[in-house]
């Protein structure tokens, strides 16, 4: 296929480091200048950086987090200049949460008092050091110096396991602002929902590389309208769950804790019982059943 990306796309400035200095400068600028307009004296001030500073990255990690079903779901140059820059992109998330680290630490040590009166939780700190931990593992391995450590599958493992970690700690922070919290803000919604979308993406380039491979492995197979109407409407169901999750997270709650065999994965697992994820599951299976095909 000739390359039809328009010259702008191509350009040196919008590509690769000179694109990374593009998007990191001013956001360096405006961490630096929010910075003098709060009192890091005060905990609350520097729980406002924290809080600025993921607002900063969250995008990053979602456009990163898509960039590979763009290409699938929507060929075109703009979405294969993303995925060029995806590496780029990965990097100016990293930047952002490297601020983010800076005033989590300033918390941790400065106020620790406060820390651990008013924040600390066992279970979101094992979720914030595992996000960390992944983000510096990819951050060293999108270089040469780290990745020759490491096979190409094992490469590819860390990264996806990592990039679907840190998509998950963000979009179930949001999910949590509109679902539980009191009065929660416009950007909240707006977040919630860019990661929805980001997630979106992803399940339908799976699909449509599912609905590829059995055009050409099987040409004889053809969709099974059954399980298009019933994949149609659970599908259906996942939505309605993920723009009303007030309605039925305690009772999803009730049903999937407060058990003996739930007392480890409640301290100490990740997202657990996974209410957030739960709708996604739901839109999976849906997904899974609109492209079975039929012999």
């Amino acid at each position: 296929m000739p390359d039809t990306q328009s010259p702008i796309l191509k350009s040196k400035i919008l590509n690769s480091w000179n694109l990374f200095a593009i998007v990191v400068i001013p956001m360096c600028i405006a961490v630096a200048t929010a910075m003098t307009r709060v009192d890091l004296s005060n905990p609350s001030g520097v729980s406002a950086m924290i809080q600025f500073s993921v607002r900063l990255a969250v995008p990053l990690l979602y456009i990163a987090f898509a960039a590979s079903s763009l290409v699938i779901v929507f060929p075109g140059a703009s979405s294969r200049w993303l995925l060029r820059n995806r590496k780029i992109v990965g990097l100016c998330f990293a930047s952002a949460m490297g601020w983010q680290l800076l005033f989590v630490v300033w918390l941790v040590t400065v106020h620790s008092d406060y820390y651990i009166e008013e924040v600390y939780v066992l279970r979101d700190a094992i979720e914030g050091v595992v996000g960390y931990l992944c983000l510096i593992a990819m951050t060293l391995t999108s270089f040469n110096f780290g990745r020759k450590h490491l096979q190409p599958n094992q490469w590819k493992l860390l990264h996806k396991f990592g990039i679907y970690f840190l998509w998950a700690y963000a979009f179930s922070v949001y999910w949590w602002a509109l679902f539980y919290y009191q009065n929660p803000l416009s950007i909240d919604y707006v977040y919630y929902w860019s990661g929805f979308l980001a997630w979106g993406l992803r399940a339908a380039a799976w699909s449509k590389k599912r609905r590829q491979f059995a055009e050409k492995n099987a040409p004889e197979t053809s969709p099974s309208p059954a399980f298009m109407l019933m994949g149609s409407a659970i599908v259906g169901v996942g939505l309605v769950a993920a723009s009303f999750g007030s309605v039925w997270r305690e009772t999803a709650e009730e049903l999937l804790t407060g058990y003996a065999i739930t007392q480890f994965p409640e301290l100490y697992l990740p997202y657990w019982p996974f209410e957030p994820f739960l709708p996604l599951f739901v839109i999976a299976l849906g997904a899974f059943l609109i492209t079975k095909s039929r012999a």
